[in-house]
């Protein structure tokens, strides 16, 4: 099953960047949430985000 069907449209809807507090961006293919501002991507895994700076990688902007 494909991530994206895994993962609540909802739920991505009302999570916001932990660190910026900033709206996130989902992208689909990488299976991640972006926050743009604080230039981190957020990895979903078996449909849950991953909601940690620890977990999260740098994005070039």
């Amino acid at each position: 099953m494909p991530e994206t069907q895994k993962t609540d449209r909802k739920l991505l809807e009302m999570l916001v960047c932990p660190l910026s507090k900033a709206p996130l961006r989902y992208d689909a293919a990488a299976g991640e949430l972006i926050s743009d501002k604080a230039g981190l991507a957020y990895p979903i895994r078996d449909g849950i985000p991953i909601m940690l700076q620890s977990e999260a990688r740098e994005i070039n902007q």
